[in-house]
């Protein structure tokens, strides 16, 4: 509600301060019950989400079975924190990290189509015929994989945008047309973008 509306609220009595109704001024305590038309007003949860700029070789998992975890790069105190979306082992760059669970659903969600976009090397150039079969579509197992954007920027390197959310999707696309991903670095998801050294992370808001 806005500042107006709770005001309003309070005037038309509809706000209770431990069982008496609450006036304009109303100290509010951390041990006192607040109601608003007899629902009870909880305080907001703060919560806590990282960037992370991931490394090549680290597992997005708390058991790496073996492999070196994201974990293994952070402080405790981020280990209760879960991460958002997928980054495979052999990937690196941006990773959220957070206990927001809905600024995970607004960015995960298939419906809000949040465009990720990411730095591709592959073991040669792509083909014109082929930048156009990855702008429409190519069929996977699972599904039609289709770029957003792509262009070109030196070197087989490529910048890659989608928004879609399949299982190493980007690899699996240019595999399936003939091209090998030899490095794959994400920069941006939704309106984060990368901006911490590699192994580094950063609280954000």
């Amino acid at each position: 509600m806005s500042r107006r509306s709770v005001d309003a609220a309070i005037k038309a009595g509809r706000v209770n301060l431990n069982g008496q109704i609450a006036v304009l001024g109303d100290e509010v305590k951390e041990n006192d019950t607040l109601t608003l038309d007899n629902g009870a007003i909880t305080p907001s949860v703060k919560t806590l989400t990282i960037m992370l700029n991931k490394p090549a070789g680290y597992v997005v998992s708390r058991d790496g079975q073996g492999s070196k975890t994201i974990y293994d790069l952070l402080p405790k105190k981020y280990h209760k924190l879960k991460p958002v979306g997928r980054l495979d082992k052999d990937s690196s760059g941006l990773l959220l990290l957070s206990d927001d669970g809905e600024l995970a659903n607004e960015l995960t969600h298939p419906r809000y189509q949040k465009e990720k976009v990411y730095r591709a090397r592959l073991n040669k150039n792509i083909s014109a015929t082929d930048k156009n079969k990855l702008l429409t579509g190519v069929v996977l197992s699972d599904g039609l994989s289709k770029f957003i954007r792509l262009s070109d920027c030196s070197n087989n390197i490529y910048e890659v945008t989608l928004s879609e959310g399949k299982n190493r999707q980007i690899r699996r696309t240019l595999n399936a047309l003939g091209y090998k991903v030899e490095s794959l670095h994400r920069t941006q998801f939704g309106k984060y973008i990368l901006n911490v050294d590699k192994g580094q992370y950063k609280e954000i808001t």
